[in-house]
């Protein structure tokens, strides 16, 4: 659905009329439908770490301290999902991030090492110690951007009608029309309900979820000896 679509069914949902445009709209109402809408974008992506904006990118080290701008190697990056940086050609993690103390005691210390930490600090993603030229290292992180135009160019925001979301659209529908009885001073609290309800089913069915167990650990194979279950003679 694009925002047009969005914003075509929660009006026809609310018993209001049901424009034809909404970014070139001069009406003030179907601009405030717009502009809630990309207040309840922002709201819904920050709910949770969505699988949708759940990026995977990678950066070559240089043998220098600034590894390079985060707006180059993570465009969008909202935050970095800790324990992710792994040096794939070390086979190793890169550890962090790190304080601003720890940081500047590291950079105080004579011996520095022998594993590479790293903070983002200024827009730039930094190492300590100073890495070997050339190293492939991995990352994850999640994007701001959970709108794109028709092109697939990713976005903060709404900006045209043809313009989509990566975004569950039920749930962007069910915030549009809560968020517009709140704002009009309506009853809004059954479907304030109904829409919290419906993200938190989102939320526990995004992606595939680990199994969490406090006993025995189900899936790991340890090194040894593996017999199968089953009788065995004497």
């Amino acid at each position: 659905m694009s925002a047009l679509s969005i914003v075509q069914q929660a009006a026809l949902r609310l018993g209001i009329s049901s424009p034809t445009a909404v970014a070139t709209s001069v009406d003030p109402q179907v601009l405030q439908l717009l502009a809630l809408l990309n207040a309840e974008g922002i709201a819904l992506a920050a709910r949770t770490n969505w699988q949708a904006l759940t990026v995977e990118t990678s950066f070559v080290t240089v043998a220098t301290e600034i590894q390079g701008s985060m707006a180059t190697i993570a465009p969008g990056c909202k935050f970095v999902i800790n324990d992710t940086i792994w040096n794939r050609d070390l086979r190793r993690p890169v550890f962090g991030p790190l304080a601003p103390q720890i940081w500047q005691q590291q950079k105080a210390m004579f011996m520095q090492g022998p594993w590479n930490q790293y903070r983002i600090v200024d827009g730039d993603i930094k190492f300590v110690p100073v890495p070997a030229a050339g190293q492939n290292c991995y990352f994850e992180y999640v994007s701001v951007n959970w709108a794109q135009s028709s092109g697939g160019t990713g976005q903060s925001s709404f900006l045209a009608d043809s313009d989509t979301t990566l975004l569950d659209e039920e749930a962007m529908t069910l915030g549009l029309i809560w968020r517009w009885k709140q704002m009009k001073g309506f009853d809004f609290e059954i479907d304030g309900r109904a829409y919290d309800q419906y993200v938190t089913n989102l939320i526990g069915r995004d992606a595939a979820k680990p199994v969490l167990n406090g006993g025995m650990v189900a899936y790991d194979i340890y090194p040894g000896v593996y017999v199968p279950a089953g009788s065995w003679g004497t």
